[in-house]
Order: structure tokens, then sequence, then C-alpha cells
């Protein structure tokens, strides 16, 4: 993403097309048991995705445990969310959450509320329009306030907020009058639900008001609904109650509540949208005001600890799949809250190992929070303050898209990956039709000089509706495919490799018929090409055979390939596409500047320090350049000399791909100065990690924005660091750096070719290994000088000791 690329030009705010209605919406709390809460409610999103075995707990894996608690002593400033709150979300819901004693302020998103449409036009310079208006746009659902009068910050003491993210659990306590109150939130995907859950210990009630506001021109009201000018229909819902003692009652458009020694405040809402491009991704038959309804009333109907019990277990069902331990921290550090930490670690250069290795269990976090049964996680995730994303929140298809689903799999939460999949299949008939319709027209300054035409490809942005926006990115059918068919090694099931086959063979046949054959200097080789394109995001416009596309070609015929041979299908035509994939054109190294050249030349058409590392794809994502002897030489050098001259001061999620390529590189020290530099707290809106670890993106002078792809590739860096793993083949700590290397563990951690593996290592050494097969058959095991064969069935486990340095 260019710093450079003006912001849309802003559009007026969609309002509702319907009036909010406003009805009463409270529920007595019952004790129905649990498997009534769990009952068929209806659903704004598919059921809940497969869940993992978790991995064996150790003690040092139990909830407050300093790896995975964050903790502040203030709450966040009203007006400064996106930097301060505190993130929750049940894969589809999410919600920014102030903690204010006073005002509990919670900014609520749903993933699917989108302006905008198909946006199948081009404009006079070939481009997609890229505003909000007919792109569209990623924004709020709704605010929700709960009131308590009297609770200023100024007449409480002990305050204190913590996010548990072993439990997804955002929790806030302090004292008032002598009496200590407590505050939890969390967002339950079983119950579809967001909850807001007050008590008190030691004589004291809460008396106030709950809120429930749209963002879209609506009055405060218990339930609302509306639609935006796409017909797009939304609706939320709050309902609360009390478990005995005081009052409850609805009174205007808000609730109030008196007396009440606790509170229990529900909150549901969403669209109705669905991932079905035949009903332009709408469900005219889904009413979401009513659903919402529905949803807080069956949540309603139980006690605020079985809400919790359900929530929690479903989130550690995921969470306690993957443990990491990277060292022990100071007492010092320790005494910290959470931004005093991020700060101490900046100023002091001290390592602070359970700091980084709770950054890597933020971001895991995260993913669970943002990615199950609805749309993939784009740029700023679930979590906005407005309604006006840079970008549009978009899903930005030449690397955020990607790294944020490079952690999924490689920390064990490879169902979090479903939504990209799902997303994909459901855009897949309007990309096909508007690369028909529009990839070949004039304007189109990537259109193919062949004038032949066929499969799908899509724009540089994408939304939800099937539209593009900014330019056309023709090697992002290759990146997304590669990315779909990554899982399939990780997971090797069967069942994903049939549901993306479709996207493999379309993405295939749109560089048949784009590939053009060229002489090379000396005129006795013949090799093909990819057609006029742009080296993401820098350099010349119109040059043919940039390294980008053709690394990601290359492994796109690959694995297109593979996954024919293994469903046995469409033979012929994978015959044919390996013929093709010989014939690619692979990168050299400039005699001029001893780079891997960027655009098939020798000459540096670009910015040297550029934040895309677009010629490095074959490095890392892909491991097409391996520095273990089976590259040639100067191809690795190449790589390595321009992976130096980009430098390793950039944005957030430049950095995590910098330090990705030098973990494949095996150079440690610098893969952690880049992780270390993710982790500098950003001030006035500087590149780096914002109160509540959130990653900033400086757009300019003392402007900086939320960007979640950094919270996910860097996470992806550390476990790259301690394994490498391709199907056939994994590596023990290939870029290990000191500030790890006296003992430490990582368990639960999914390797391509379908094992897992757990690690403990001391003094740089791995002491014992155990790889696990979840339905791959042989790999090898390597560490230094050291490699073992490893043969097990599906299902079973071998442990393996005595590894050299």
């Amino acid at each position: 993403m260019s710093p450079a690329q003006p912001r849309p030009p802003e559009s007026p705010r969609a309002h509702a097309a319907s009036t909010p209605s406003r009805r009463a919406l409270l529920s007595a709390a019952a004790t129905a048991s649990l498997a009534g809460a769990l009952g068929a409610l209806p659903a704004f999103t598919a059921s809940a995705a497969p869940q993992r075995p978790p991995a064996t707990p150790k003690a040092s894996d139990a909830p407050g445990d300093a790896r995975h608690t964050l903790w502040w002593q203030a709450p966040a400033d009203e007006h400064s969310m996106i930097g301060q709150g505190l993130p929750v979300g049940n894969g589809r819901l999410g919600a920014l959450a102030g903690n204010d004693p006073a005002r509990e302020l919670l900014l609520v998103t749903d993933a699917t509320m989108w302006t905008g449409g198909l946006n199948d036009t081009l404009d006079a310079d070939g481009q997609f329009p890229y505003g909000r208006d007919d792109f569209g746009s990623l924004t709020l659902l709704a605010r929700l306030t709960v009131a308590l009068p009297g609770h200023d910050l100024s007449a409480v003491h002990d305050y204190r907020r913590t996010l548990d993210l072993a439990q997804g659990l955002i929790t806030t306590s302090y004292v008032r009058s002598g009496v200590t109150y407590r505050r939890e939130v969390f967002a339950s995907r079983p119950d579809d639900v967001i909850v807001v859950h007050l008590t008190q210990s030691g004589g004291g009630h809460h008396t106030g008001t709950v809120t429930l506001e749209g963002t879209h021109g609506e009055a405060p009201a218990v339930s609302f609904g509306g639609a935006f000018p796409n017909g797009l229909r939304y609706g939320a819902a709050v309902t609360a109650y009390t478990s005995g003692g005081g009052r409850v009652r609805v009174h205007g458009g808000r609730v109030d509540f008196t007396g009440c020694p606790d509170l229990t405040v529900v909150l549901s809402g969403g669209t109705n949208y669905t991932p079905d491009a035949r009903t332009a991704y709408r469900d005219p038959s889904l009413d979401p005001e009513q659903l919402a309804r529905t949803k807080v009333r069956a949540a309603a109907s139980h006690p605020a600890a079985v809400l919790r019990r359900t929530h929690t277990a479903d989130h550690r069902a995921l969470y306690d799949a993957f443990a990491l331990d990277l060292g022990t921290s100071t007492p010092q550090q320790r005494s910290l809250d959470t931004w005093e930490r991020v700060r101490h670690r900046a100023q002091s250069g001290v390592p602070d190992p359970e700091l980084e290795a709770a950054y890597v269990q933020f971001g895991r976090h995260l993913m669970i929070s943002g990615s199950r049964g609805s749309l993939p996680l784009g740029l700023q995730g679930l979590w906005l303050d407005g309604n006006d994303p840079d970008w549009m929140g978009d899903y930005h298809t030449d690397i955020n898209l990607q790294m944020n689903y490079w952690m999924a799999d490689r920390t064990a939460l490879s169902p979090c990956f479903d939504a990209l999949t799902d997303y994909c299949l459901a855009q897949l008939p309007a990309w096909t039709d508007l690369t028909r319709r529009l990839f070949d027209d004039p304007r189109n300054r990537y259109r193919n000089s062949s004038g032949e035409n066929a499969g799908w490809t899509v724009a540089i942005s994408t939304n939800p509706y099937g539209g593009g926006g900014w330019w056309w990115h023709p090697a992002g059918n290759a990146w997304l495919c590669n990315t779909l068919f990554e899982h399939y090694e990780y997971t090797l099931s069967r069942a994903h490799l049939e549901k993306i086959h479709p996207l493999l063979k379309g993405a295939c046949e749109f560089w048949e018929a784009r590939l053009v054959t060229t002489t090379l200097p000396g005129g006795t080789e013949e090799v093909l090409v990819a057609d006029s394109d742009w080296s993401p995001e820098h350099g010349p416009l119109d040059a043919k055979g940039i390294t980008y596309a053709q690394e990601l070609v290359w492994a796109l015929f690959g694995n297109y390939r593979s996954a024919c041979a293994e469903l046995k299908k469409d033979t012929a035509h994978a015959e044919r596409i390996g013929a093709l994939r010989e014939r690619l054109y692979l990168p050299r190294v400039s005699p001029k500047t001893g780079w891997l050249e960027e655009w098939m030349s020798p000459d540096n058409l670009g910015e040297t320090t550029h934040r895309h590392l677009s010629p490095l794809v074959g490095l890392f994502p892909g491991d097409r350049i391996r520095p273990d002897g089976s590259t040639p030489k100067d191809i690795v050098d190449g790589a390595r000399a321009l992976l130096t001259a980009r430098g390793t001061e950039s944005f957030g999620w430049a950095n995590a791909w910098r330090a990705l390529c030098w973990a494949r590189l095996k150079d440690a020290e610098k893969a952690y100065r880049l992780v270390v530099n993710n982790l500098r707290p950003s001030t006035g809106g500087a590149n780096g990690t914002a109160f509540n670890l959130f990653d900033i993106y400086e757009t300019g002078p003392g402007r900086g924005i939320f960007q979640i792809d950094a919270n996910f590739g860097t996470p992806a860096a550390v476990v790259e660091m301690l394994l490498y793993a391709r199907p056939g083949h994994i590596e023990l700590l290939p870029a290990l750096p000191a500030a790890w290397a006296a003992s430490g563990e990582v368990s639960g951690v999914p390797v391509r070719g379908g094992f897992t593996v757990d690690l403990c290592w001391k003094d740089g050494t791995p002491v014992s290994v155990r790889i696990h097969s979840t339905g791959g058959r042989a790999t090898t095991v390597a560490h230094g000088g050291t490699s073992r064969a490893v043969a097990l069935e599906p299902g079973r486990s071998v442990t393996l000791k005595g590894f050299d340095r």
C-alpha cells in the first residue's frame, strides 16, 4: 500500500432508507440449561468452524500468565479509540471497548457492514473508481454506551484493565467509596452476541443507562434497522438484565437501571449480506433487526456466568492449540503495565521475551476474534473508530490480504483461514465476469497484447460485492491461489483442494492467454514472460517480465499441477500448464547492482528502499530461492543484496515481510531487529505500536492510522525464525536470535506436509523435538549438521533428541 496514494475522496454518509424502530427488548434472567443456550439459534453466519484439539497445557499457559495477559492503568480516551480501545470479537462482530469507569463505550463493527457495490466500470485512465460511493467502505454498525454517573475516573482508585488473550476477555476493576467494581466485556461466537457484565463486592450497586445508537443517522433505540442505498439491510438490538435486586426498564430509546448489584448487557446485530453472487450478495428474506432481537433474547435467558463459560470454552479451543515461551523476563519488566513495557523495551534496548511472546499471542487473539464464519480480515480487521477508514478498510491483494493469513496456519489457527477461502470462492463468479468484460478494455494499461482473454484476475483493491478498486492487478490471482494452496499443504484437506481447484484452474487459464514470448539477448533462447505490468508499487507501469509476476506464476503453475495430480482431474490441461512452466523466464542477478533483478533489466527502475519486496516473493512467501545449496549461489546472494538495500526501517507490514525474508536467509539478528522495530511505541502518528498494541502506519507528518497486517505478519516472522518447513523437510531454529537462545519452547506448530511440531531448546540447541503426523507420512528434520528421516502413520508421534549445534 502506498502512503503517497491519495486518500479516496469522501462521499456523503449513507443514511438509512428506513426509519429505525424503537421497541422494548428486555428479558429477565433465567436459569435454563447450557444446552438451551446453544440450541438452534438463528445465525448471521455459518456454523462454527472445526476445532483443532488443544495442545497439552503447561503451567505457564494458565490465564493470567504474563505471556497471555496484557494490562493497563488507564482507560481509553474516547477520542482515540483506535489506538487505545481494547479489541474483542466473535469472528463476525467486533468491538473496541474504552473501559472508562463512568462511561463504558463500545464501537461495534460487523464484517459485512459495507457500502458500495459491484463497481464494474473503468475511468478514462483505466482504473476502477475508488471511493466510498462506488467502491464502498467498511463502516461501523453501532455505538453502545453504559453510563454510570458518579463513577468518574477522579472519584475512583486502583483502576486496572486487562485483556486476557487466552480467554478473549476484557476485565476492568476499580474501587469507589470502599466498593470494588468489576466489569467484563467479551464477544461470544456460540451465542453470537457481545456481553458487558457489571458486578461489585462490598455492598455497592449500579445505577445508570444503556444507550444503543446507529452510526448512519439512527436515533438511540433498544433496537434499530436501516438500509444503505446499495440495498444492504442492517440492524442491531440490546437488552439488559440483573440477577436480583434493583430495577431495569426501557425509558424512551434507552435502558435505565437503578440500584442493581449486578447488570448484564447483551448486544447483537448484523446485515443481510450473503456470500452469493447470484443474489448480488444480499438475502432479501432476512430482517437483521428482528434477528438481532431474537439473539439477544436467547442469550439473556441465561446467567452471565453461563455466557462467559460458553464463550471461553469456544475461544480456548483454538487459543490453546499453540503455546510459545521465548524465555523469562525480569521482575522489573513484569512490574510494568503493557504500555510502559513497550516504551521500556524501546528505550532500554533490553530484550523482553515475555512481551515478545505476548505480541504473538495478541495477533492470535485478533485472528480468533476477527476471522470465523464471515468475511476475511481486511486492512483494519473488525475494528473501526468511524465510517471513513483509510483505503476504505478494503482487501489489498498485493500484500496486505495475504499477509493477514500467513499467521493462521503457522500458529495452529487453520480454521480461521476458511474465511479467506470462502471469500475467494464467493467472489469468483463476479471476478470472472469482470475479467471477461473489462480486462481487455482499451483503457486498461495492463490488457493482454495478444487480444486473448480467459479465466479471472482481480484489482489491487477488492470489496465484498465482486468489485475492484484502483488498478487491475494481473498477478493478484496467482498470489491468492498460492496462498490458498499453501493452506492445503498445511492441512492436507482434500475437501479444501476440491473447493479451490476452480480458482487455480481459472487463474492458469488467465495466464495461458497473457504470457508472451520474447527472445533473450543473444537471440538464442525464447522464453515466456508476463505482459506489461507494474512491480507493486513502484517503477514503470509497462514493464514485461517483472520478477514479481514471473515468480508468482511459476509457483501457481506448479501448485495447479500438484492439485490436479492429487484430485486426478484435468490431466491434459495440467500437462499443458507444466510445459508452459518450463518455458517461464526466471529472474537473474543484475551485473550493475548485484541485486536480484526486479524488472528484467540490469537497472534499478524504482526506489531503492521501497516498502514492497515484490521481487522477493520467490524467497518469501515462496521458497524457490533457498540458501541450502539447491538454489544457485548467485541468486541467493542477489536476493540478500536486494533485501539489504531495502533497509530495516519501514512500515509495520513492510518490516514484517523483511523479517520473514531474513528468517528464510537464516540471519537471526536482522530478523529479530525488524520484529523489535515493530514493537517500538508509536508517538505522534509514527510507525510502531499503539497503546493497545495495534500497529500504526504513518501516512504523513503527525498522522498515523491503524493497519492490522503487521499484527499478523510479525507473529508469522517469529514462528519462521523458530521453524522452517516445506513438504518433506523441517528445519529447527533456522534463525534463533541471541535474545531467545538461552531457553524456550514452542508447541502445536503446524508445518507444511501434514505435521505438527513441539520444540524445546536450550543454549540455542534443540533438546527435545516431538513430531506428530496430522496426515503426513514422511519428512526430514534438520538442525545444524544433523538430519533425521521420520516416517509416521497419520495420528502417530515420535520424539527426537540429540541434535548438534
